[in-house]
């Protein structure tokens, strides 16, 4: 049945993602195939099961729990250019203390807003999904989605804390916040550091800016704007 497909698509993206969340596998496959091959091998994997996922998604049965109301159509266009903006400036900053592409031993700007910012990209584009689409299946792989993130943000802060030492990491949290702008509003951050995420913020409005026109079609399958067409 579709609906069991998906449910094990989903159960097999999660399983995947967990992955990382255990040091002993993790340090185990690095061992046996080298970080190049095992960096290769994840991406290609995830981004097989994430594809997996959006087609199982789409043929799964459509069982409506609401009627999608006009407001909700907003939704994803206010939040998502705040989660592409956190998704790019995080990946592309080192961060030691949480997700990220790029290596380094000191936290980039982008901590100043949150010491996890890839995670609050993913719960944020989660939860504004939720709204326009009322169906059970997307009320589980959103949902699923969301809590994911939530639990990150624990299990990541306990890791960067094992990893780093208590007295590394006092030092390197002690400007940020897991809440978005808490450590700017306490003063435990420099406002200033917002300055240099201009070039982020630019980049990721023009990927926006085609996600929205094309790439989600492309890529996903629905048009976002047909929600917005009257009728």
């Amino acid at each position: 049945m579709p609906m069991i497909e998906f449910c094990i698509a989903l159960a097999a993206f999660l399983a995947a993602h967990l992955i990382p969340a255990s040091p002993g596998l993790r340090a185990g496959l690095i061992a046996r195939m080298g970080r190049t091959a095992y960096l290769v091998a994840y991406s290609a994997l995830s981004l097989a099961l994430l594809g997996w996922l959006i087609v199982a998604a789409q043929r799964a049965e459509t069982v409506w729990l609401w009627d999608p109301a006009p407001w909700q159509w907003h939704v994803p266009f206010i939040v998502m250019p705040v989660a592409a903006f956190l998704l790019v400036a995080g990946l592309a900053q080192p961060n030691p203390l949480s997700i990220s592409l790029r290596g380094g031993k000191t936290p980039g700007p982008i901590t100043a807003v949150t010491r996890h910012p890839v995670l609050w990209a993913f719960l944020l584009w989660a939860l504004a999904h939720i709204p326009p689409n009322g169906t059970l299946v997307a009320l589980l792989l959103f949902g699923t989605m969301a809590a994911f993130s939530l639990v990150g943000f624990v299990l990541l802060d306990a890791k960067a804390r094992k990893r780093l030492g208590p007295e590394r990491w006092r030092a390197l949290s002690a400007g940020t916040s897991v809440v978005p702008f808490a450590a700017l509003i306490a003063g435990k951050a420099p406002w200033s550091a917002l300055s240099r995420l201009v070039l982020p913020a630019l980049i990721a409005a023009a990927l926006y800016l085609w996600f929205v026109f094309q790439g989600h079609a492309l890529l996903i399958g629905p048009d976002p704007l047909a929600g917005l067409m009257p009728g």
